[in-house]
């Protein structure tokens, strides 16, 4: 039977997705114009900006690249901003689109090597809450000498890894590929329901408490964000005079968020607590036994490989040899020419979980600029530099935190920090002030931002994974999660901000 062009049409517009969301995806773009001329471009601004936070709220229901890319494009025919503007925001963020092209990518290589370390790890602590700590620690510990995504990638990649092994063995199939054949939820459905829910809750956990620990971790250095590094340098902070200057803010917040990592693990909270089931965990032990087994030679050599590998990323991120996305690339070359990777379908398999996000992330930027070209922050910042003493401090803190949480904290970071810097230079503010509204900036952006995934690349980047589906990590799910660590972690950072600086 012959389909009408029009309905043709309208089961193509954003393939699967349901049908609400897509007449609410056509509402909001109908929207936007009647706003502008209703309400002026501020107004329509911010809810363009709510309206793309909607689409990442939406991220299991439709990738959030196309309907967020035509909210950017029909800024930009708005005249909200323009492709100049998109174009500066992508500029100055080519070091993350760098980082995230190729050393996410990267750590794909380097899988094998992951999996066994971290199995040995899953295995050999029987408690889950030991394990849950050791995860948010190390995670903190990797990012503040590493960026935050590069420890998620890693992250990531165990996760992955771990839930092929059991799909693999759950049903029956034999090749890594069958991971994101959507007929494998059927398949486990009827076979191992109850494990494969406790598995998937155990991995949310998981997962959590390390993509936290990058926020506490990342805040302490300078090297740790994104931002970090753009305070530090209006600062004139040194890598160990930064540290410090954050420690008497940063070392708090670590303590309550480990403090927080152990309560709601054994207090089963907000969706943690799930145990790895022992039916799993002997799927992993056994699968792990086999691999060494059957390990020769080669693969032997090949885990040799990625250790040195691991070790040169680990002395070239540390000693900042080169921009992070270009130790990726070098990490790489590396890895595969001495892992006898040649091949381009094999290469190619490495670049499918990074791409589509950075795609994503190009987007984003638009968004970003017309925050800055509508200056839709800048009433705030007027409005909290009027203040004096502790108040002005803990109005800074609150201010980039809320901003942060629902918009890029890189770029939040860089309007606050730039005007306390002319402050400065016109004598507004003195030297000691500067130096405690910038520690206040630089943890405001990097702490509030965990209550959503919009504040920071490292969540949004778990949220918009492949593993994220399939163990039920909507964005629902990562609100309420993190919902303990942001109120427990804001409120550490703010009372350390007011009375410890």
């Amino acid at each position: 039977m012959q389909i009408s062009l029009p309905v043709a049409f309208s089961r193509n517009f954003l393939g699967h997705s349901p049908n609400w969301y897509k007449l609410l995806v056509v509402a909001c773009l109908l929207l936007n114009p009647l706003v502008l001329m209703l309400a002026g471009p501020v107004i329509t601004g911010w809810l363009i900006v709510a309206q793309f936070i909607g689409t990442l709220a939406m991220a299991l229901k439709c990738y959030p690249l196309q309907p967020g890319g035509l909210l950017a494009i029909e800024a930009i025919l708005l005249d909200l901003t323009d492709v100049r503007s998109v174009y500066n925001e992508v500029t100055g963020g080519l070091p993350v689109i760098l980082l995230m092209i190729f050393m996410v990518s990267a750590i794909y290589f380097l899988r094998d090597l992951l999996l066994v370390l971290f199995t040995r790890l899953l295995l050999g602590i029987q408690r889950q809450y030991m394990l849950s700590l050791l995860f948010c620690l190390s995670s903190a510990v990797l990012s503040a000498f590493l960026d935050a995504l590069t420890v998620i990638a890693v992250v990531l990649t165990v996760g992955t890894s771990f839930y092929a092994v059991y799909h693999k063995v759950a049903s029956g199939k034999r090749r890594e590929d069958d991971l994101h054949d959507h007929s494998f939820d059927d398949e486990v459905h009827a076979l191992h329901h109850a494990d494969l829910q406790a598995f998937r809750g155990f991995l949310r956990g998981l997962l959590m408490h390390a993509a936290v620990g990058t926020a506490l971790g990342g805040v302490m250095t300078q090297v740790g964000e994104p931002q970090n590094l753009l305070i530090a340098k209006q600062a004139g902070w040194s890598f160990m005079q930064f540290f410090m200057k954050m420690a008497p803010v940063s070392i708090p917040v670590l303590v309550a968020g480990l403090i927080t990592c152990w309560l709601v693990e054994r207090l089963r909270w907000f969706g943690y607590g799930e145990a790895l089931p022992t039916q799993v965990r002997q799927v992993l032990k056994e699968h792990a036994e086999r691999l060494a087994t059957r390990r020769g030679p080669r693969e032997r050599a090949s885990l040799w490989v990625q250790g040195i590998t691991a070790v040169l990323l680990m002395i070239a991120l540390g000693m900042h040899w080169a921009e992070v996305g270009l130790i990726g690339l070098l990490i790489i070359v590396i890895a595969t020419s001495f892992t006898g990777v040649t091949e381009e379908h094999r290469l190619s398999k490495a670049f499918e979980s990074s791409l589509p996000f950075t795609t994503l992330l190009v987007v984003f930027f638009a968004i970003v600029a017309v925050i800055h070209d509508q200056h839709l922050f800048e009433p705030v910042v007027q409005s909290v530099l009027t203040l004096q003493g502790r108040m002005q401090t803990g109005m800074f803190y609150a201010a980039t935190g809320l901003l942060s949480a629902v918009s890029d904290n890189v770029f939040v970071a860089t309007i606050y920090i730039s005007e306390i810097k002319a402050a400065l230079l016109e004598g507004s503010i003195s030297q000691p002030q500067f130096e405690q509204l910038a520690v206040a900036i630089n943890v405001g952006t990097n702490i509030p931002s965990v209550a959503t995934p919009n504040g920071q690349a490292a969540f949004l980047f778990l949220l918009t994974s492949a593993l994220a589906p399939l163990i039920r990590l909507s964005y629902g799910r990562m609100l309420w999660m993190a919902l303990p660590y942001t109120i427990i972690l804001t409120a550490t950072g703010w009372l350390a901000t007011m009375y410890l600086l």
